[in-house]
């Protein structure tokens, strides 16, 4: 076993279906990774990709029990391997975003008094909780809460202004007032109410840390612009307790927030002088381990999600788009743009699994095997309430060739499937990009894939004809590194007396070098997706109308 004294950063991702771990070193190299699957790792929850549907409709949570218990289970693997946690002088990491954890009002003693012999889970769940279950971002039961909250502040562009998006059922804002209204006693018990990415940094501090003005941006109740939470909109929400449950403004990355708590000297060997740096947000983070200026992000996960850092503006974008305006992680010199789509990877997997025997390999031949444009075919792909276009629900077909009509599922072929959801869930964000990009926005390079689909060749393909860029991914997992970085970055500025900045710090790691071209656009390809882009927004403002009679 190595005895290097070198520093090490820790960086956690807590995303929807596991958590990870990468270890850095100072010149920001990765040498460890580990992970636990919830739902293989931890199967006495019962979660389904590392959630619980229902009771109610639209309702998807996660068990706070299942983190933790993954923590501890992380921890014996990382310690399994030999790593030497002693040498871990930053910690760090993001979360799913969205989701939130409502602290009870032992959790603070319960923090603070843990005993080094017992793991995480036998201690804090349930007493430290008043909600066992969490709510996540895939829940979609707070639509009269959205247009509440919209109707507060004058409609969905005027909340847009204010907090970078328009009301969305998954932000924490009308979580928050859902549960008020739905769980009055759960929530007059709470004494916290923290964000996955502000609940992971409590642990390691045995106290409750504040929120990441990044992840706060999810929320629906900070200011995009002045990074401070907004009265009107925390009354709203939740009334006047709303700010002491939150705790203070949110904070940004780079800061100290204290130092690990003596559970993790005394049960894993940390270095005492570890400190904690705020968690941010899933998306956020891996725009902190991919981004460089003029490129556009693509993360191809449970969520597909496109993140663009774009210039800082003194005002919110007054066009009124299905994007997100979002605070950066590391810097008030730039924003972040973001397109988030539910039917992700999960759309992907149940078109494999239904028309391609559950094989990437047939998968990626049935692709191969038909024409760029899937001969005029369009296919729409919804199994989950969408958040862009909000609320469509179900599978849709239409045939654009010689024009537009909408087909029956029978008529589609099997075939045809594969090539239809890529190049539909492409082309959406493709139509989206120019209205969320502001005029003074360098011009994009290079679009970057992260996420497990980021692997398939055939993806990577499609994804870089469809954008009409050169494809690259990186050599480790986004979001995770991400933390590294951000817990780096703040033991960094520590040292150099709180004076630096993030593109400072990362001036000489050889970040390029990390970067692999993996596909160039195809030039006739790039304008055949270039002629659908007119023929796919039509077709989804007809998808919108036909769920709206429905509805």
């Amino acid at each position: 076993m190595s005895t290097d004294t070198t520093p090490l950063f820790l960086g956690l991702d807590l995303s929807t279906q596991g958590l990870k771990a990468v270890l850095i070193t100072e010149d920001s190299q990765v040498v460890h990774e580990a992970s636990v699957r919830f739902d293989q790792d931890l199967p006495q929850y019962g979660t389904v990709n590392g959630a619980v549907r229902g009771p109610g409709e639209g309702e998807v949570t996660s068990p706070v029990k299942m983190w933790l218990e993954a923590i501890d289970l992380l921890m014996q693997r990382i310690k399994a391997t030999g790593v030497q946690t002693s040498r871990i002088l930053g910690v760090s990491g993001d979360g799913q975003q969205h989701g939130s954890v409502f602290w009870s009002s032992d959790a603070e003693n319960l923090l603070s008094t843990m005993n080094p012999e017992q793991g995480l889970a036998d201690q804090l769940a349930p007493a430290a909780f008043t909600l066992p279950n969490a709510p996540i971002w895939q829940d979609s039961s707070t639509t009269r809460e959205c247009r509440e909250l919209e109707e507060a502040v004058g409609g969905p562009q005027a909340l847009a202004d204010l907090t970078g998006s328009r009301a969305y059922e998954r932000f924490t804002g009308t979580q928050i007032r859902k549960i008020k209204r739905v769980n009055p006693e759960a929530y007059n018990a709470t004494s916290h109410i923290a964000l996955v990415s502000s609940f992971l940094p409590s642990l390691f501090l045995g106290a409750i840390a504040p929120i990441e003005i990044s992840d706060a941006s999810g929320m629906n109740l900070m200011n995009v612009l002045t990074y401070k939470w907004d009265e009107k909109l925390l009354d709203v929400a939740g009334g006047y307790e709303l700010r002491s449950k939150l705790g203070p403004e949110p904070v940004p990355g780079g800061v100290v927030l204290g130092k690990v708590s003596e559970w993790w000297v005394k049960r894993w060997g940390f270095n005492p002088d570890c400190i904690v740096a705020p968690f941010t947000g899933d998306n956020p983070a891996t725009v902190v381990a991919l981004s460089s200026p003029g490129d556009a992000i693509l993360s191809l996960g449970t969520s597909t999600t496109l993140l663009l850092s774009i210039p800082p503006s003194d005002t919110a974008p007054k066009r009124f788009t299905s994007s997100h305006l979002l605070a950066h992680p590391t810097t008030y010199d730039a924003h972040i743009a973001m397109l988030c789509y539910k039917n992700g990877a999960l759309a992907r997997d149940q078109v494999r699994n239904k028309y391609a025997n559950a094989d990437w390999a047939k998968f990626n031949e049935l692709v191969e095997q038909t024409p760029t444009g899937n001969n005029g075919l369009l296919g729409y792909y919804f199994s989950l309430p969408e958040i862009i276009p909000p609320n469509v629900v179900g599978n849709f077909y239409f045939s654009t060739s010689p024009s537009i009509r909408a087909v029956p599922e029978s008529e589609v072929s099997a075939a045809a499937h594969p090539r239809a959801v890529l190049e539909s869930q492409f082309l959406s964000i493709r139509s989206r990009i120019q209205a969320v990009l502001p005029a003074n926005s360098p011009p994009l390079q290079r679009l970057v894939l992260s996420g497990g689909s980021s692997s398939n060749p055939i993806i990577r393909q499609l994804a870089a004809d469809v954008f009409g860029m050169r494809v690259f991914v990186a050599g480790q997992e986004g979001a995770a590194e991400g933390g590294a970085q951000l817990a780096r970055f703040a033991w960094w500025r520590e040292e150099n007396g709180g004076r630096g900045t993030f593109e400072e710090m990362r001036a000489f790691d050889g970040e390029e070098e990390r970067m692999k071209c993996v596909a160039e656009p195809k030039e006739d390809n790039v304008r055949v997706y270039a002629g659908l882009v007119d023929a796919y927004r039509e077709c989804e403002e007809r998808v919108v109308e036909l769920c709206a009679q429905t509805a």
